[in-house]
């Protein structure tokens, strides 16, 4: 069952979450996360702030924001269930966004009522960064999967897929291990910012250093080692399911990696002023969609398959 009307306006639906996505970095990046207090959701034991300092600006929207956003992706599941009929998957995809949408409110509240915010630098505020980034991730993945669920997009088949297999669940669970190592990275910029590339690396490199400036310095080199995946992954997929779906989201996952390289050492160079953290963060959100995209358009159970000496391409049911 197809319902372009429901795709389409889920499309803008990434859109705005990707919006407030980068509302929230710039919270971070701007040190107002403590702007209404340790207050969840009053905002410093209010509903509307009154004569508010910049910071509690800051803050408040974003959580306006995040509010309506929510509103949002409850109204789309319900579009959904009514649009879409019992067993289709749509109405778990948008099942799995309303989970993820109430669990991204959830550990942002968690960073508030535990004091993870402002110049706070534990291991704690870490980890939780960390485990925003996977929800943030996940909810972005089970939107758009669900948009393209309802364009059309097939079931995908997870098995059998033999080297595009292989290559897209490596591909996707190093961009987890890369957005984890950017939110550290993001942070050690906010809290320990440097005056030039060279007094950064003192600091990542010095004895006694702290943990997220020992962190900090491996996400460049993580960056190019998955980049270098993804952009292998595109090749394959694109050489093993010749069709132009698969085509088209490998054009797009290279493009948007090669860009987001340059932008990452635009961001070193730069020394991470705050509005290449929120252009750095857009286009790694932009990448993983690309990746998941890729993924559903490689795996679908209609996609074409070559097989190429060298690459082993099990044959499928029906070819036997």
């Amino acid at each position: 069952m197809v319902n372009r009307r429901f795709a389409r306006a889920t499309w803008g639906l990434v859109a705005f979450l990707l919006a407030v996505v980068a509302w929230g970095a710039y919270v971070r990046a701007t040190g107002s996360g403590a702007g209404c207090g340790a207050h969840w959701p009053v905002c410093n034991g209010q509903m509307l702030p009154r004569g508010p300092a910049l910071a509690t600006i800051i803050e408040f929207s974003h959580r306006v924001s995040s509010a309506l956003v929510t509103l949002a992706v409850l109204a789309w599941a319900v579009w959904g269930f009514v649009a879409f009929p019992r067993g289709h998957r749509a109405r778990t995809g948008a099942a799995l966004g309303v989970v993820a949408i109430l669990l991204e409110g959830a550990i942002g509240a968690a960073l508030v009522l535990l004091r993870l915010t402002g110049r706070d630098d534990s291991l704690a505020r870490a980890a939780v960064m960390g485990l925003h980034l996977l929800n943030t991730f996940l909810l972005l993945a089970v939107v758009a999967l669900t948009g393209t669920w309802a364009g059309g997009t097939p079931r995908p088949r997870l098995r059998e897929q033999g080297a595009v297999g292989v290559l897209v669940a490596a591909a996707l669970l190093g961009l987890v291990v890369l957005g984890v190592s950017g939110a550290i990275a993001a942070l050690g910029d906010t809290l320990f910012p440097a005056r030039s590339l060279a007094e950064g690396f003192r600091q990542d490199v010095a004895g006694g250093a702290h943990v997220l400036l020992r962190l900090r310095v491996l996400h460049p080199l993580l960056a190019v080692a998955v980049g270098t995946l993804l952009l292998g992954t595109a090749a394959v997929s694109s050489l093993l399911r010749p069709g132009p779906r698969v085509r088209r989201s490998a054009i797009a996952l290279a493009s948007l990696v090669l860009l987001q390289l340059t932008a990452g050492m635009v961001n070193l160079a730069l020394l991470a002023p705050i509005w290449m953290q929120l252009v750095h963060l857009v286009l790694a959100d932009a990448v993983w969609l690309a990746a998941v995209l890729l993924a559903a358009a490689a795996l679908a159970a209609d996609a074409p398959r070559l097989a190429v000496p060298g690459l082993a391409e099990p044959r499928s049911a029906s070819a036997r």
